[in-house]
This record gives structure tokens, sequence and C-alpha cells, in this order.
């Protein structure tokens, strides 16, 4: 969730580590800060990156730095606590993303070495113990600092003349050091890039390093080199990054939600894209990592995942029990660990992660692999970190979201776990060739109906308009469209702070009923299907409370309208694409609730985008 930038090269240090730490914005932070140069002038300030900006000299030089967006894991959000931190004798700079375990008993025996420490963060430590074993050599201090460490870490570190020497040594270098937290090294023209996230660097350079886990590297302006905590030299070729720095700007957009929502029947294109046919009902899944005996031999499907994840988890499991009757459970990932799971080789672990860094679902997943379940990732980064914890993998391709609230990495999750679905079909024959030339057939058509929904949201912002007044929400849904209550309810109170809840429409009565006054409304999810009566009850019980209700259903239906306030329709669709669109009709609903109130929109407080502690 925190942001780690760090050039060195040929130009001006300063301007490009302000850039790019703006661009890493979106991930969420409460204070940013910048190293610079071979005498570590530190400038960091509680607060947003403009603030940091008044108190840098327009006057200072230097070719070589590192900055950091910090989102406060230990210690408050103070400028005290910001990166980066200096080592006591200031010989050492270092920004740090991750968890250092422990921290305490390091700083026990750092305090007894004689060391003071000025910040209540665990990222202290780190530096302290660096310039303990600091002789000159950084690579080797580093190794040796990491060799006492527990937890997690992106590091990117600079070092000073050392205290203890009277000698010049090497400082026109950075020492960067990755265990379970995402880093990456830009390549460009006698100059390298270091970030936690490659759309940081893209204005600058497309060719790209993803530094692994247990690897350290030294970053000189015209050369890189990687090795393990062993030693040995690691040899890796650059990837190029096929986004161009358009994707991550704003488009026109007032914000970036608004864009990344309207990007979605293209997103969904992208995500199916090669996978499926329609002319033979194939599925093509090259990555999955099972082969056709493992699938028929799984008694069991898992999904671990955290937050908005899990509820497109919460749609994988209706599907996959409705068409394949395979036991199927969605477990939250900061849980599942704790829980003593019940696994064994004929489990499959589906691990849905939109960052692919979510600290709690990495966790989830090494704790299968102690019990040899095959896992799958469905993931929307390249190279992040679950990938190579995995059996297989598959990309959403939702391209850069910058946005914090999810949106299209989401929908398009909700298609990578339909595509599974007919995968496992196909091979266990529970679904039909023709049965998947239907669905691949409605699959295609969902983009062109989410751009009807899209064009038509001024129907959605004039309910939005209208209901501002409410003091709590609820969204319900039954069946295949509870999940998406669920995400319904989340949205709303990311980006707009408000009161609601996701219920299943039958759970009404078992409670929530209590809360209905004449002050609440209610989203009614009301597509047909064989509970669509069944929902009819329920608003009915909602609006004997005085509540209000905006039901959103399929066109063509002409019995809701007798029992609501308004109606937002979506185009008729197959009951098993029909969370897809629903989805969309909520993401806007709750984008302008947000806006009519004056939220910030983009950066909801308190909210990161990728949640890289546990």
């Amino acid at each position: 969730m925190c942001g780690i930038i760090g050039y060195i090269g040929n130009a001006q240090a300063t301007p490009i580590l302000l850039e790019s730490l703006k661009k890493l914005e979106y991930r969420g932070y409460d204070s940013a800060g910048i190293a610079i140069g071979n005498s570590l002038k530190v400038y960091k300030k509680n607060g947003r990156i403009t603030d940091l900006e008044t108190i840098i000299p327009s006057n200072i030089q230097s070719n070589i730095g590192i900055g950091h967006t910090r989102w406060a894991t230990h210690g408050t959000p103070t400028t005290k606590n910001a990166h980066p931190h200096l080592s006591q004798n200031k010989t050492i700079a270092v920004v740090h993303n991750g968890i250092i375990e422990n921290y305490q008993k390091l700083k026990k025996e750092l305090i007894e070495k004689g060391y003071q420490f000025k910040s209540e963060t665990d990222t202290e430590v780190i530096g302290n113990l660096i310039e303990y074993f600091y002789d000159g050599n950084l690579l080797d201090a580093v190794k040796q600092a990491l060799s006492k460490i527990k937890g997690s870490y992106a590091l990117s570190v600079m070092a000073s003349v050392p205290y203890n020497c009277n000698e010049m040594v090497e400082n026109d270098i950075i020492v960067v050091a990755k265990k379970d937290s995402p880093l990456v090294i830009g390549i460009g023209e006698n100059e390298h890039y270091i970030s936690s996230d490659v759309t940081a660097i893209l204005k600058y350079t497309k060719k790209v390093i993803y530094m692994q886990d247990h690897e350290l590297a030294i970053v000189r302006k015209n050369d890189i080199e990687i090795i393990d905590f062993k030693g040995n030299a690691i040899t890796r070729k650059p990837e190029l990054i096929k986004w161009n720095i358009e994707a991550s700007e704003k488009a026109g957009y007032e914000h970036f939600m608004l864009k990344e929502i309207h990007e979605q029947p293209n997103a969904i294109k992208e995500s199916f894209a090669g996978r499926i046919s329609e002319l033979d009902g194939n599925i093509h899944l090259d990555n999955i990592g099972l082969t056709e005996r493992e699938i028929l031999l799984l008694k069991r499907i898992v999904i671990v995942a955290c937050g908005t994840s899990y509820h497109a988890g919460l749609f994988g499991k209706y599907i996959l029990e409705k068409q394949n009757r395979i036991l199927t459970e969605v477990a939250i990932g900061s849980e599942f660990r704790y829980s003593n799971p019940i696994l064994s080789p004929d489990t499959l672990i589906i691990a849905i992660t939109q960052s692919g860094e979510t600290a709690d679902t990495l966790a989830a997943i090494k704790e299968a692999k102690i019990y040899g379940c095959p896992t799958i990732a469905i993931t929307n980064v390249v190279g992040s970190s679950i990938t190579r914890d995995v059996d297989g993998v598959i990309y959403t391709h939702a391209g850069p979201e910058i946005g914090v609230a999810a949106t299209k990495t989401f929908i398009t999750q909700l298609i990578a776990l339909k595509i599974i679905t007919m995968h496992i079909g196909k091979i266990r024959k529970t679904l039909t060739t023709i049965d998947l030339k239907q669905h691949i057939r409605h699959m295609k058509g969902i983009p062109s109906k989410i751009q009807e929904i899209l064009d038509d949201f001024e129907n959605i912002k004039e309910c939005a308009k209208e209901f501002i007044d409410t003091k709590n929400y609820f969204f319900i849904g039954r069946g295949i469209n509870c999940p998406i209550a669920y995400e319904g309810a989340l949205k709303l109170k990311e980006i707009s702070y408000m009161s609601a809840e996701g219920y299943p429409a039958g759970e009404l009565k078992h409670g929530p009923l209590a809360l209905l006054t004449e002050e609440s409304t209610a989203l009614a999810l009301v597509t047909h299907g064989i509970t669509y009566d069944k929902m009819l009850s329920n608003i009915k019980e909602i609006k004997a409370r005085d509540a209000s209700v905006i039901a959103v259903a399929e066109e063509g239906d002409k019995e809701i309208s007798k029992y609501v306030d308004r109606v937002i329709f979506i185009p008729q669709v197959n009951e098993f694409f029909a969370p897809i669109l629903l989805t969309v009709v909520v993401q806007l609903f709750s984008y302008y609730v947000a806006k009519e109130m004056g939220c910030e929109i983009d950066k909801p407080r308190n909210l990161a985008k990728s949640v890289t502690v546990e």
C-alpha cells in the first residue's frame, strides 16, 4: 500500500521522484518524503505530496535519490514516522514497504548497542541495522541486516560516507531488496528507476525487470547487478510493458473511477480475448497449471480472497456449484491461515487478488502449498508476487486501475471465474458443447449491454441525487445476485462514507428490518429467475416500513414498477451474466452519491489500493 520510487542517472532526481510519487498517490498514503544525493538530504512531511513540495529547496541538485509514500502501519501518520528514514549517524537512508515482524527484538538489541530511535516505525530499525554492519560496502551491509530480519520488505537503500572511516566509498549506487512486497527496476539510457509499481515510471520507460523474492540488486546509472541472498549472480531479461502512459491518465473524465467504469466494456473484451471460441465451444487457458486428469480428480474448490475480490469469489462459488456440481467454499484471506483449514491434494485453491500483492491472500497460498493443493491465481498484474507462488495464473487484462475502489478489476474477475467454470465444466462434462457455445455467445454480448447502461447514466445519476438524504442504505439480492449486493454496499461505503449494508433479501426479516425507517433506502437487485417472486415479497416488507426502494430490473419487466419508488433498467441477459450488468449499476450509483456529497472519490480516506501487509 505504501509506494517506493528511486532514480539514478544523469537527470535531476528531485522532479523525477516527485512526479513518480504522484503517480503512486492512488495507492493511498498519509505522508511522503525523499532522500537526495550522496549527502543524504532528507525532506519529508505528513499530508500530501503537494505539502512535501513546499519544503524542498528549489536549488537542490542531485542525480540520485529515493522517495516514498507511506500508509501508516507502525506509528501514527506524522512527519517523524514518514520515510525515508536516516540511520542514527546519517550514513544510511532507507525506504521500505512491508512489515518487520521481529523489529521490537532488533530495536532492543540496537538500543543496547547505543542506538537511539526517533520514530515509532519498524523501518528505522532497518536503517540502523544496516549502519551497524556498514564498513563501506553497502551491499554486504544490507545482506547482513536482512539475515537478521523476519518479515516482508521491498527496500531501497542509499549510503553516505560511513561515520567510522575517513575514506570515500562507493555512494553512486542504490541497493534494493525484495521479499513478499513488489519491486521493479526500470531501465533507461544511462539511467535506472526503482518503483513498487510500474505505473509510477511508465512516463520514463517501458522496459523493466521484476525483482523476485530473496533477491538484491546494486543499481548504478549504467548497469544493474542482481544476486540472491547467497551471493549468486542472477541474469534476467527485461520485460516490455505494453500499457501506454495515457492509460494512467483521466482521459477527460472527472475521476479515475468514472473513467475505469467506462473502460469496462473493453476490459471485458481483453479479458476473454483468445480464451473462448463460439465456433466450437472451446476454452483456451494455457497457463491454468492443471492437467485434465487433475481437474477430473478434484473433489473440492476453495476460493481465497479479500474485500472486493472476496465478493467475486462468492459469485464464483455460485456458478461453480450450479454448473459443475463441485463443492466450493469461499474463505477470507485474513482468516484462512488461522482456521486450521482441512485441505488435501484433491482440493483446488483459487486465489483472487487484483494487485497480486495482497499479503493475506499470499499467505493463504503458502499455507495451501503445505498440503499439496493445486493453486490458481486470478490477478491483474503481470509479474506480481502471487504469480510466482501458484501453479497457474489467469490474468484479467483489465489494464492499470488507479482509483482505489476496484471497478474494472472486479468485473474482469467475474469474467475470469466464468471462464474457469466453463473450462472445468467442459472437462468434467457437466457442460455440453451446446451449453458452452451458448455461454460464450452470452459473454461476447456483455460489453455492448454494459455500454447501454453507461449511455443511460443520467437515470442512475438522478436516482443518486433523489435519495442523497438517505441515512442508511441497504443493497439486497438473492442467489447469484447476492455478491453484487455486498459489493454495491462496499463501494458506497468506500467512496461516500455512507452507512451501507449488503444482505441476502430473505435475511431482512431476521434482524435488519429493525433498522429500516423512512430515512432508509434499499437498492434491490431484481432480475428474472426462480427467486423473482420472493424478491417482490421482500420489497413489500421494506415498503411496509416506510423505507424507499430503488429496483434494478431487466427491461420488459412491467411488474416491478408497482412496488418501488424508482427503477433502473438493464438489458435482458442470461441469469449467469446478470451480476455483471448489475455491477455497473451499483458502481455508477455509488459514484454519483459520492460525487453529490463532494467526497474525494479516487483517494478515499484510510484506504489503500494494494494491501501488502497483514
